[in-house]
């Protein structure tokens, strides 16, 4: 049974840093694109980043570009969202992903077969 787990979560004040992490096991974590992603109360859940099995490509959506970095180490089956200059609209649930399917942008959530429970970051003004 395949079960992602995130950490890292937590209240910080604007501007500050937060780093996420999301354990993996049972599943092959090498083949897999692993994404983020965060849902604000009221909204729908939306796509913050993604990388490629080996770590060769990312993706970011526009509103975290230069503030966010996504990475992973596949020999701990982890994957991580370090989270520089945040900012309230930043407040939200994020989610870790699991994507078998390759050969096109990873950013639609019901192309992900595998999720987290969640972990809570709130953004202080």
């Amino acid at each position: 049974q395949a079960q992602l787990v995130e950490t890292g979560g937590g209240l910080v004040q604007d501007g500050g840093s937060l780093r996420l992490s999301c354990a993996a096991s049972g599943l092959i974590f090498s083949v897999y694109t692993m994404g983020w992603f965060r849902q604000a109360p009221g909204k729908e859940r939306e796509f913050v980043t993604a990388i490629t099995p080996r770590g060769g490509r990312t993706y970011y959506t526009d509103s975290v570009k230069g503030r966010f970095t996504i990475s992973r180490d596949n020999a701990k089956n982890t994957v991580y969202l370090q989270m520089n200059r945040l900012k309230p609209e930043d407040t939200a649930v994020y989610y870790c992903g699991a994507r078998w399917r390759s050969g096109d942008e990873p950013t639609a959530r019901n192309e992900y077969n595998y999720w987290g429970q969640g972990t809570r970051v709130t953004v202080s003004s």
